[in-house]
């Protein structure tokens, strides 16, 4: 039996194939996981932080920060607009507030990572007008080596999320909220 180019090149390449090799492993590059370090830095790339004392005062919080939001969502409340995998985008663009648990916090970049769990849909924290995220501060770590070691090996979407959207590749010219959230309010707790 006479075999394909395709079956001839896979069989050589699977007669090839180098030893599976232990990766190497990573140094602590150090770095402070303070709040302060966090709070500097996401301000620094035009985000907000604020500081709760607990979970209870989010309501109101949030009421003052963004008095003039009526479309708003999260899974944390019942928000003015139920949201899910399956919400079209028009529905999405119309929201004014997004406010979505945050699972890690980096102190290196002021980066917040989010789960798709924690999204509601995936296009959510992109296309909301405003996005807060609410962030348990003992949650905060130094570096992304860190952050990463702590994600789940299993797979699944997420995405670190730095400051509200932003370019300057036109002109120079610093533009807030061109691909994506205009504002972005991390709230610590």
């Amino acid at each position: 039996m006479s075999l394909t180019s395709r079956e001839r090149i896979l069989a050589a390449a699977k007669a090839n194939k180098p030893e599976e090799l232990p990766l190497p492993t990573v140094p602590d590059f150090g770095g402070e996981a303070t709040v302060e370090r966090f709070t500097t830095v996401l301000t620094g790339i035009g985000g907000t932080v604020v500081r709760m004392g607990g979970l209870q005062e989010l309501g109101e919080t949030l009421q003052q920060l963004f008095p003039e939001a009526r479309n708003v969502a999260s899974p944390l409340f019942r928000g003015t607009v139920p949201v899910n995998r399956e919400t079209p985008t028009g529905i999405l663009a119309e929201i004014d507030l997004a406010v979505l648990p945050g699972e890690i916090g980096v102190a290196e970049n002021g980066c917040v990572w989010l789960p798709e769990a924690n999204m509601l849909h995936r296009a959510l924290p992109t296309i909301t007008q405003h996005l807060a995220l609410v962030l348990d501060q003992r949650q905060i770590v130094a570096t992304m080596h860190q952050a990463y070691a702590q994600l789940p090996h299993t797979g699944g979407y997420g995405k670190f999320v730095a400051g509200p959207s932003k370019t300057a590749d036109i002109e120079q010219s610093l533009v807030i909220g061109a691909h994506g959230a205009r504002s972005l309010v991390v709230v610590l707790y």
